[in-house]
């Protein structure tokens, strides 16, 4: 979830950036490094746990598509415990190398940029549970190369930027979260009645719970099928993702699955929720049966 406003500041090379991460993913310093100038800091209140944010911060793969107006692609370099590394897509045309890396001993942790624009910046994040459901964090931002004049106004863009980013983290979380809790509630697996075949063509596609779970009713070239409206990955909200070619993407991390079969079209062992049965009585009735 981490990003930045372009400072200006020279590249490192890719060597040096690798050697930095594998330098610092087992020890993570308590205390930005020398040299940089702290611009400003940002405070909020999340409504989420503490496990979720955690489980947000190691989530390496959502960036460019729950973040798709700051980030437009990443590659996976190295992962661990301690943290991972990554290289980083930013609109229009732009790679960073950006290093996440966990504090074992204290709940906080630190994005750095090894290379490309903004190289050396470090971002601080302080993660403390203020309830049950809610989470305190503190984002502190150290940037290199920074000019008096010029502080400010680079505090206030990262505040904004990381607002934005937090508000989408946010959501997605709050979301995820209550998914998971309705998981654990079973429901009966009863026919029911979606209305008629007419009425439901004038509305398609049409979103509608069944047994505990949410699925989505649409028209594939004049066939009516029913597909799962969650990723099985976290959950992700597929009732509002647009079909392409067959295909429902994911929004969150952009995981892809054929709506006829259910299974994943990128070469993952995955697949949707198999779907309950359709079927059309002699009045146009379109019923779903266990």
């Amino acid at each position: 979830m981490d990003a930045h406003p372009s400072t200006g500041s020279q590249a490192r090379l890719a060597g040096s950036a690798r050697a930095s991460y594998h330098r610092t993913r087992d020890r993570v310093r308590a205390v930005p490094s020398r040299g940089l100038t702290h611009v400003a800091t940002y405070r909020r209140r999340v409504a989420a746990s503490t496990e979720r944010v955690w489980e947000n911060v190691r989530d390496w793969e959502h960036l460019p598509f729950l973040h798709a107006a700051s980030f437009r692609s990443i590659a996976l370099e190295e992962e661990s415990a301690a943290g991972w590394r990554a290289r980083v897509g930013l609109h229009p045309s732009n790679e960073i190398v950006l290093e996440l890396a966990i504090d074992a001993r204290e709940p906080k942790y630190v994005s750095r940029t090894l290379a490309g624009p903004g190289a050396g910046s470090e971002i601080w994040t302080t993660v403390t549970a203020a309830s049950p459901t809610a989470t305190d964090v503190e984002v502190a931002f150290w940037l290199p190369d920074v000019a008096a004049e010029r502080a400010d106004a680079l505090g206030a863009a990262y505040v904004r930027l990381y607002e934005r980013l937090w508000d989408e983290d946010e959501a997605m979380m709050v979301r995820r979260a209550a998914e998971l809790a309705a998981r654990t509630e079973r429901a009966a697996r009863k026919r029911l009645c979606l209305g008629t075949l007419a009425d439901l063509r004038a509305q398609l596609p049409h979103c509608f719970a069944w047994s505990g779970r949410g699925w989505r009713l649409v028209d594939l070239d004049g066939v009516l099928h029913i597909h799962a409206a969650h990723c099985p990955h976290w959950l992700g909200p597929l009732d509002a993702a647009p079909i392409e070619a067959g295909a429902v993407t994911c929004p969150w991390h952009g995981w892809r699955f054929d709506v006829r079969t259910g299974r994943a079209l990128d070469g993952r062992a995955a697949r949707l929720a198999t779907p309950p049965t359709l079927e059309i009585d002699g009045d146009g009735g379109v019923w779903v049966m266990p």
